[in-house]
Parts: C-alpha cells; sequence; structure tokens
C-alpha cells in the first residue's frame, strides 16, 4: 500500500505498478490535474500551491487502510503533492486493483472521494494577474 504526500512529481504508472499482482484482473486509476479556471473566480489559474497538515500523511494512511480493508480490494496506492504545482500537473494520482473491474472502479472512485473530503491539504490557487485565492478554507 501507498499513502503518501510528496513534494515531486507524482507517477502514475508507479502506483499502477505498485498495486498490480497476478490475481488482479484490474486496476483503477484517477490522477487529477491542475486546470487553469475555476468557475468559482475571476481570471485564469496558472499554479496552485498546496499545504498541508502535519498529520496528513496518517490521515491518508487511514483512508487507504480503510479501502484496503474492503471486500475484493487487492491493492491500493494514493499520493497527493503539496508545493507548487503548474497547469497539467498531477496532485493527486491513485491506483485500487482488484480480481475484477467494478469493484476496482467502485473503490478507486470511493478513495478519491474519501481523500477530498478528509484529508486536511489546503490549496492556493495563483491567477494570472498575480492574486491568489485559497480554496477549502471553510
Amino acid at each position: 500500500m501507498i499513502a503518501r504526500i510528496a513534494d515531486e512529481p507524482l507517477d502514475l504508472l508507479f502506483h499502477v505498478e505498485h498495486v498490480s499482482t497476478p490475481v488482479a484482473g484490474a486496476v483503477a486509476t484517477f490522477a487529477g490535474l491542475v486546470r487553469d479556471h475555476d468557475p468559482s473566480v475571476e481570471g485564469r489559474v496558472v499554479a496552485l500551491e498546496y499545504s498541508a497538515h502535519p498529520d496528513a500523511e496518517r490521515v491518508l494512511r487511514s483512508i487507504v487502510d480503510a479501502i484496503a480493508a474492503e471486500d475484493r480490494v487487492l491493492g491500493v496506492a494514493v499520493s497527493h503533492r503539496v508545493g507548487h504545482l503548474e497547469v497539467g500537473q498531477a496532485a493527486i494520482v491513485a491506483a485500487v486493483s482488484s480480481a475484477h473491474r467494478a469493484a476496482a472502479f467502485d473503490a478507486c472512485r470511493r478513495l478519491v472521494e474519501m481523500v477530498k473530503a478528509e484529508l486536511p491539504v489546503w490549496k492556493r490557487e495563483i491567477l494570472e494577474n498575480g492574486s491568489h485565492v485559497w480554496v477549502g478554507m471553510q
């Protein structure tokens, strides 16, 4: 299992290889990329800066453990970036393996939704005009 907060670029293939086993008939993946817009702000997004709580990796491990304990899940790997990310870079990558595709897809979606809801990571959007907006600070 991988549950990592990383300050370097993420490698989706590394995560896929980590969860692949001879009994796994399916690996579902997700890559969340930095996009150049946010419908809630005016102006073009040129970069994001992610910050994480010191306990973020522990929280991520707990999420991974919960997904890994599910019936039919064979492997789980997820990493979330911190620091400065340019448009197009991956902010999160995830891979989940199972014997069958439906279970892999379902578990991968639950994993990503749990990370989004529970991981204490915050992002600051850097806009083209030099201003910035914190997202998710409520």
